[in-house]
């Protein structure tokens, strides 16, 4: 295993592991309730404002499964053409993956949440990265984009000096050691999270946002424009989405669910966030644990009732975790290497060559796609697109 397919994996299982581990030590159940947006414009009475799905730039593995413009160009198109979708977040990291992906959508004529995710680096570089970025954000709405600007997500995570520890798993690991202080990191995250707040109205005039992790982060909403919440809740009943969901709306601002979805196997939804760890990184190469099985119809129905729920509370926008997820390739040949049960994604990457790294490869829709397709078409059809 290379360096890049090392650091890469680490991080994918770092989230679920640390999820597990919030869990753990009880902070679950810690997030409060959740400028220029209006909260009439989140909750107008014709269902969601902005439907749009996540479309992660970032390095990859392999150079084969990197960001590259000419994959992203048709990505975008599929996403506006296939998916129906109207809105896309761009997200990760990397100045320039990251501002030419949303000068893509924008050109076609979607609506841009534009949000860096850059983590595990000196927080004066955290900082700079989302400056950067959201001066080129300034410079699209300048020109007449649609377009939101998120600061990042889940500070608490993926910014270094909240929680001790340099990178990711060594701050999971303290916090499953007990060893974190919850009152001196709640301050030292919300310090982060307002100078976060303050470059990011430094340089952009538009709408300002947050991704935060549902039940865990506790940010001051006085800061932003938007609510902005990542959600993976499971519940039998409509109603307990809706419940749930109505704390974040007392704020009087425009709720936009950031992340919603789950993976392609029976049992997926009840997982939440943590649907990925069904694999097994420490093999090489990795492989599924356990006996789950595939299913995705199981994900088309999940992310198909949220959307109703979403729709039904007219929230401000919604965005499908995730369009495709490169490094998670399906094996129908071989269940026990079909990485893609473990993705969010929508569509599936099928390899040329599935044994070889450096194969060709192309994606193909899952029956969340279509879920997805379905329902964003028909409101196209209905609703006006925003302006």
């Amino acid at each position: 295993m290379d360096e890049t397919q090392g650091i890469k994996q680490t991080k994918r299982i770092s989230r679920a592991r640390f999820l597990a581990g919030a869990a753990a030590v009880g902070v679950a159940g810690a997030l409060g309730p959740a400028g220029q947006a209006r909260a009439a414009e989140g909750r107008h009475s014709r269902g969601l404002r902005r439907r749009g799905v996540v479309y992660t730039v970032g390095a990859g593995e392999t150079p084969g499964t990197a960001w590259s413009v000419r994959r992203m160009r048709q990505d975008i198109r599929a996403i506006k053409d296939q998916l129906h979708a109207d809105t896309v977040d761009v997200t990760g990291d990397g100045v320039e993956r990251l501002t030419q992906t949303a000068a893509e959508a924008a050109e076609r004529g979607l609506h841009v949440w534009l949000q860096p995710t850059l983590g595990d680096v000196p927080q004066r570089d955290i900082l700079e990265h989302i400056a950067e970025t959201g001066r080129f954000a300034e410079r699209l709405r300048r020109h007449g984009a649609s377009v939101d600007f998120s600061v990042g997500c889940e500070f608490w995570l993926f910014v270094p000096g909240i929680l001790p520890g340099e990178t990711v798993l060594e701050r999971i690991a303290n916090l499953q050691n007990g060893t974190v202080d919850w009152p001196r990191a709640q301050r030292r995250l919300a310090e982060f999270t307002a100078r976060a707040a303050k470059v990011g109205r430094s340089v952009f005039r538009g709408d300002l946002a947050y991704a935060a992790a549902q039940s865990i982060d506790n940010p001051d909403w006085n800061l932003f424009d938007i609510v902005g919440i990542d959600y993976y809740s499971h519940f039998d009943k409509r109603s307990d989405h809706v419940r749930e969901l109505k704390q974040y709306l007392q704020w009087g601002k425009p709720l936009a669910i950031t992340e919603f979805g789950t993976c392609a196997y029976v049992g997926a939804p009840a997982t939440g966030g943590m649907g990925w760890d069904i694999v097994d990184y420490d093999r090489d190469p990795p492989e599924i644990k356990g006996n789950p099985v595939r299913s995705e119809r199981v994900q088309a129905d999940y992310v198909g009732e949220l959307l109703d729920v979403f729709e039904s509370m007219g929230l401000y926008a919604a965005m499908t975790f995730e369009f495709i997820s490169a490094d998670a390739p399906h094996r129908p040949d071989a269940p026990r290497f079909d990485l893609d049960m473990a993705s969010y994604a929508l569509t599936k990457v099928v390899k040329d060559r599935p044994d070889d790294p450096a194969s060709g490869w192309h994606w193909e829709p899952k029956e969340a796609f279509r879920a997805v397709a379905r329902r964003y078409g028909a409101a196209g059809r209905r609703i006006p697109h925003p302006q």
